[in-house]
């Protein structure tokens, strides 16, 4: 089988490479197993010299870097140059701040002494999405390299590139061989793998399909995993927020990535009493952007990453449509070579819709007027999905109340969900379990190792 770079700006194949055979999977397995047994033993200076270096190279490449990124999934190149600065942020987030984290925790017990330590517990299988080909890398990597573990990583098969890349780079970081491992193999392989006992256990962030395989294939083996799955993120507008700059963050948060992103905004919930208002100005910037090549600066909104990613979402539109819902905004294909699809919005979307549930990955916003706050959380909560969401409003403490009735795993406030190297970032429902960045992120894969030491008079 072979895996392919196609630029979705032109659909044009670029690039071919050959998936690695079973022969070399099981050479990689085993030397990744055999780099932890030393790698656990270094010591936290060690392991941060090496991410320091890593964040380093990756700000020195960065142009370079954020071509390949457009070059093979589509992103602004503006957008995938800050892709590159933020995961440069969390290497070095790690470097500085996991010994901290990972000391020793002293308990007190009713006898003797006692703390918890944290230790490695062996090779991780990663297995990351195209959306954010090094972000999304990084926030799994950085910390349980910090914790002693190694890491193998099967990347999504549309940027073999990306994937290629971020193992030179530790190459050329002076990481021991096997550290970290790119595997060019398919997603049905790299649920197979699972099933080594050599690895101890799996981080998945993709599809809820892809999630549901995975947590099968770890339950069954007795390993732990991490997914983040899909979103369906509400953005909700109260009768009090500031308008102007509620639809000013509305585009960005629905367009962000052409709107191939977990966290982006896709529901859109307004109070009806400016639901209006609020409508007419963000269908107006939607209509206004700029469409066009990933790599011009001038560039507004490009390509979806792949030409099946464009006709799976123009299909979702219009089983919308044929379902009841209104179209305001754009629904179709837009006639140019390339993987590109018309800012869209849709009204009227009612439960017995088929894609009422679905969540829109592209640059397709679904707009409702409620009658009040609590229509707002109601709707909201009323998703198969619980990754993020937005509550704007002029009323810090209302908008906290608020955030703290949505069942999802982040909330912001007048903002879109965000991301960054010392936030928790994870979901909840069908948007997975587990927990990525700050402190929180580099819990995961570690024993907590209980050391109790008892008096001699100590009753157990």
């Amino acid at each position: 089988m072979s895996i392919q770079t196609i630029n979705p700006a032109t659909n044009k194949v670029e690039k071919t490479f050959t998936e690695m055979t079973e022969q070399d999977v099981d050479k990689a397995v085993a030397q990744s197993a055999a780099t932890f047994e030393e790698w656990k033993k270094t010591d936290y200076k060690k392991r941060a010299e090496i991410l320091h270096k890593v964040a380093g190279l990756l700000r020195a490449k960065k142009k370079e870097l954020a071509k390949m990124i457009t070059l093979e999934m589509g992103k602004l190149v503006a957008e995938a140059e800050g892709e590159i600065k933020l995961s440069a942020e969390i290497f070095d987030y790690y470097a500085k701040h996991a010994e901290g984290f990972l000391a020793d925790k002293i308990l007190n017990p009713a006898h003797g002494e006692a703390l918890v330590r944290h230790s490695p517990i062996g090779v991780l299988l990663g297995v990351q999405p195209w959306n954010f080909p090094f972000y999304q890398v990084a926030r799994f990597v950085a910390p349980n390299i910090m914790v002693g573990n190694t890491i193998l990583l099967k990347h999504a098969s549309i940027v073999p590139q990306c994937g290629i890349a971020i193992e030179e780079i530790f190459k050329e970081a002076g990481a021991p061989v096997g550290l970290y491992t790119n595997l060019l193999i398919s997603g049905k392989k790299a649920t197979t793998l699972v099933s080594d006992k050599r690895i101890k256990g799996v981080s998945l962030t993709g599809s809820e399909a892809g999630g549901a395989s995975i947590a099968a294939a770890a339950g069954k083996h007795l390993k732990k995993s991490v997914l983040e799955l899909g979103g369906s993120d509400a953005f909700i507008i109260l009768e009090d927020a500031n308008i102007e700059k509620a639809v000013e963050w509305a585009v960005i948060g629905r367009i962000n990535n052409n709107g191939e992103c977990c966290i982006a905004s896709k529901r859109f919930i307004a109070v009806e009493s400016i639901a209006p208002a609020f409508l007419k100005s963000f269908k107006d910037k939607l209509a206004a952007l700029v469409i066009g090549d990933p790599m011009d600066a001038a560039t507004q909104l490009g390509p979806l990453s792949s030409e099946e990613a464009a006709v799976q979402i123009a299909d979702q539109v219009k089983r919308a449509v044929d379902g009841g819902a209104k179209l305001l905004l754009g629904g179709e294909r837009i006639d140019r070579e390339g993987a590109f699809m018309q800012p869209t919005i849709l009204t009227n979307m009612l439960p017995d819709n088929p894609v009422y549930y679905e969540e829109f990955f592209g640059p397709v916003a679904v707009f409702f007027s409620v009658k009040d706050e609590q229509a707002a959380i109601v709707l909201a909560n009323d998703s198969p999905f619980g990754l993020g969401g937005s509550v704007f409003t002029q009323d810090i403490e209302r908008g906290k109340r608020v955030a703290d009735q949505i069942d999802t795993g982040m909330v912001f406030i007048n903002h879109p969900t965000w991301t960054q190297a010392d936030l928790p970032f994870g979901g909840t429902k069908g948007s997975g379990y587990g927990r990525e960045l700050s402190e929180l992120g580099v819990q995961e894969f570690v024993n907590k190792k209980l050391i109790r030491v008892s008096e001699l008079t100590d009753p157990f």
